[in-house]
């Protein structure tokens, strides 16, 4: 595996492999790698000749900055589990070469339209903005022929297949399965914050959106969202939202539809912010 630090010479080995006919893969993330960044290289092996990787904790798409600051930095055992699979180039840049403008800068605003005004656009002010600055920047850098994410960031993914339209980029978006522990929680860098306690107790979020899964078609949505905030609350999270909506376009739902659906939900267990989703089809 390469690993680049600089934009200019990670550019310049990528042209060198276009040239080559190579097809590349990119898999952007931030760092405290799991299983399920993982499965995203292994898909990216399977359909690419080149996969890039890269490892920022981007500034610009926390609006907490307790939480940038606490965001769990693994890059030698990251290191390590990109190896294990074979990863072809690691790209970890500064926050001076990805943003040489200033983080405060003057930055492009993208029309995400109604997808940034609900649920994590409505609870993380200018999240989705900072998200699209990163990830424009990086599909820049890259150019990949393929871009891969995980369905556990649902809403995010959506964004993304916007920024795409936005701006024209002709990488193609593959997004894969949620993968989750053996207890049913959602893998995420977030659990590495979470104590033992909190560790057991995380895994309600998961139970509960089965539960909502079981029993979707026999509850109005008002009712079935409101007793399944119930038990996580009784779980001990603070909730944020339990929605679900079309998953062709997150329009909120008040009763189903002979659609797919999503199932979404965001709580808080101390100060760990968790977010899971559940498709119905």
């Amino acid at each position: 595996m390469y690993l680049f630090k600089q934009v200019a010479d990670l550019k310049e080995a990528l042209e060198h492999e276009k040239k080559a006919g190579k097809r590349i893969g990119f898999v952007p993330t931030m760092g405290a790698l799991h299983e399920g960044h993982l499965s995203l290289i292994r898909d990216a092996k399977a359909l690419t000749d080149i996969v890039v990787c890269s490892i920022f904790v981007n500034p610009t798409q926390f609006n907490d900055p307790k939480d940038f600051e606490k965001y769990p930095i693994t890059i030698k055992e990251d290191i390590l589990k990109l190896n294990s699979v074979d990863t072809d180039i690691l790209f970890i840049p500064s926050v001076a070469e990805m943003y040489p403008e200033g983080v405060n800068g003057m930055h492009l605003h993208y029309d995400f339209g109604y997808l940034e005004t609900v649920l994590e656009g409505a609870f993380r002010q200018n999240h989705f903005q900072g998200v699209g600055i990163v990830v424009h920047k990086l599909l820049d850098i890259v150019q990949p022929h393929d871009l891969f994410m995980g369905q556990k960031d649902f809403q995010q993914c959506m964004i993304i297949k916007r920024l795409l339209k936005i701006t024209g980029i002709p990488s193609k978006l593959h997004i894969s399965p949620t993968l989750r522990e053996n207890d049913g929680l959602a893998m995420s860098s977030r659990n590495m914050r979470l104590n033992q306690t909190e560790r057991q107790t995380a895994t309600q979020i998961s139970r509960t959106l089965t539960w909502m899964k079981e029993n979707i078609r026999q509850m109005p949505f008002p009712v079935l969202k409101e007793n399944a905030g119930k038990q996580l609350q009784d779980a001990g999270f603070q909730l944020d939202y339990i929605e679900i909506a079309d998953a062709a376009n997150l329009q909120l739902l008040d009763k189903t539809i002979e659609k797919e659906m999503v199932m979404l939900v965001a709580a808080k267990l101390g100060e760990i912010r968790l977010i899971d989703n559940m498709i119905v089809s």
